[in-house]
């Protein structure tokens, strides 16, 4: 595989942030935002505005215990939320996680305040480069690159805040100096107007970036915000959009995508940046170690060790798959095998325990000296095959964000929808074949339950169950009182806006109904 650490490393960061990128951080100003003309209006040279734009995609490697967009928490927030995974880990450990998986969590939950951190941290970072890239002395087919891939990821940040807490505050541009305090700022814009500033984004990326194979791996491409504007226009229940967005994606003459024939082999190296890649979030190796890799994503889902321990375990122990979504796999499926991790039961007093051997021939023993009883798969990074900088809190990991499976369940959905059933069936076929798995009846409910297994534990579940109950009122509640938990109506389909965010606005942040 080709390395492309450079492209993302913290070292680009620095010297964006020695261009004054701000940050939200929840611990000054809600905005935190410099005045405009800090930032100064000079023209700026192309490798300059390279650096502010790596600075972008740099947040998306925020996590550990801190401002998060695709860390621990995130994975809490959408996983262990849902009815895929449970917290995991000794059933004490982490109030704010244990709270968020019964559903329960309030105002003053760290996670979401972390989360929101995060992904604000991006936005502002996007903001200043979008500001600077304007005036970059490059050619106009450059700066409209650079601005497409900051445009992508904007979108995909607020695409993301908008599913986690509805309407937030719409900060579409560095604020200038008159207007840094205005309280309009701080206050929450509705559902429709972010959506509204995410389809603008991505519409933007998709008439502007390269495709996949005119750029560097691991960039924004075309059909990268294809894909993503098309599961926008799904949540939308604009189903032309979606079809048509996913059906050039599928019809492109480019060969460039394609289904990885292992599935199992997506999420290790070998399968970094595959034909199925449509956009995963690059974690290279360096010297630094911590430059580019999520802190904390693997190891605090890597099998955890309890009982008689014994062994050298993999991590912290969250995100453990349920019963439920094992027993959603239907036999044969060889996706059950590549996304959980079974730890074998501990064989009766006189027997030999086989204990749980992974790919890369690492042994967990039995459960006798294991926490829990299933793990994630897909978080899996081995230290002994694929390569490592020797500190388990950032390894390289690449994130899968949006794969070609994907973009056929979406057509094959919006086909579904819009009465075209021969390309829903075929979409559906298609995915189930690479699984191992005969066709089924390319219906609504099927290609959800299809979703529900090609997509197990990569952090879209929660979302997804919403969107469901938007199009099909009355699922949503069996599914969760099914796992013990009560879901609330006109409550749980968001979190709540963090406390310490409306302290910070002075009370122009709303709370969300409930909380």
């Amino acid at each position: 595989m080709k390395s492309n650490s450079h492209i993302f490393s913290r070292r680009a960061g620095t010297a964006a942030l020695a261009l004054s990128l701000a940050m939200v951080s929840g611990c000054k100003d809600f905005l935190d935002v410099p005045p405009q003309g800090q930032l100064g209006t000079e023209m700026i040279d192309p490798a300059t505005a390279q650096k502010l734009v790596d600075g972008v995609y740099n947040s998306m490697y925020l996590g550990g215990f801190g401002a998060d967009t695709h860390g621990l928490q995130f994975v809490i927030l959408t996983d262990i939320a849902s009815d895929d995974a449970d917290k995991g880990s000794s059933p004490n450990d982490y109030q704010d996680a244990r709270d968020v998986d019964n559903l329960v969590m309030g105002a003053t939950n760290g996670n979401v305040n972390n989360v929101w951190n995060g992904y604000y941290q991006g936005i502002s970072r996007a903001n200043q480069a979008l500001e600077k890239v304007t005036v970059t002395s490059g050619s106009e087919a450059v700066r409209n690159r650079l601005l497409g891939e900051v445009r992508f990821l904007r979108g995909y940040f607020y695409f993301n805040l908008v599913r986690l807490f509805g309407g937030v505050p719409k900060l579409d541009r560095v604020p200038a100096t008159a207007e840094i305090n205005n309280p309009a700022l701080q206050q929450r814009a509705s559902v429709s107007d972010i959506y509204a500033l995410i389809i603008s984004d991505l519409q933007f990326a998709v008439d502007n970036l390269p495709t996949k194979g005119a750029t560097e791996t691991g960039r924004a491409t075309k059909a990268a915000a294809q894909g993503m504007l098309a599961k926008v226009y799904l949540y939308q229940k604009n189903y032309q959009k979606a079809f048509e967005l996913t059906n050039e994606i599928v019809t492109g003459k480019s060969g460039f995508y394609s289904l990885y024939p292992r599935y199992e082999d997506i999420w290790r190296t070998v399968g970094a940046n595959s034909s199925e890649s449509l956009f995963e979030i690059q974690a290279g190796i360096n010297a630094a170690c911590d430059n580019s890799a999520i802190n904390l994503y693997t190891v605090s889902q890597g099998p955890r060790q309890g009982g008689r321990g014994g062994w050298t375990d993999l991590g912290f122990g969250f995100n453990s798959p349920t019963t439920d979504l094992v027993n959603a796999y239907e036999a044969g499926d060889v996706r059950k095998a590549g996304s959980i991790i079974f730890i074998q039961p501990t064989a009766p007093a006189g027997q030999r325990s086989t204990g749980t051997v992974l790919w890369d021939g690492f042994r967990i023993p039995s459960k006798d000296s294991v926490e829990n009883f299933r793990y994630n798969y897909k978080a899996y990074h081995s230290r002994t095959r694929e390569p490592n900088c020797g500190n388990n809190d950032y390894l390289p990991k690449n994130v899968r964000v949006l794969r070609y499976a994907e973009v056929l369940l979406i057509r094959a959905e919006a086909a579904a929808q819009l009465g075209q059933g021969g390309t829903a069936q075929a979409d559906l076929d298609a995915v189930r074949a690479r699984a191992g798995l005969a066709s089924r009846p390319a219906t609504v409910d099927n290609i959800w339950r299809e979703r529900r297994v090609e997509l197990a534990l990569e952090h879209d579940r929660f979302f997804d169950l919403v969107r469901q109950e938007s199009v099909t009122p009355g699922r949503i509640v069996p599914i969760f009182m099914a796992q013990g938990k009560t879901f609330v109506k006109g409550k749980n389909e968001v979190f709540p806006i963090p406390q310490p965010q409306i302290d910070l606005s002075g009370g122009q942040l709303t709370q969300n109904p409930g909380y």
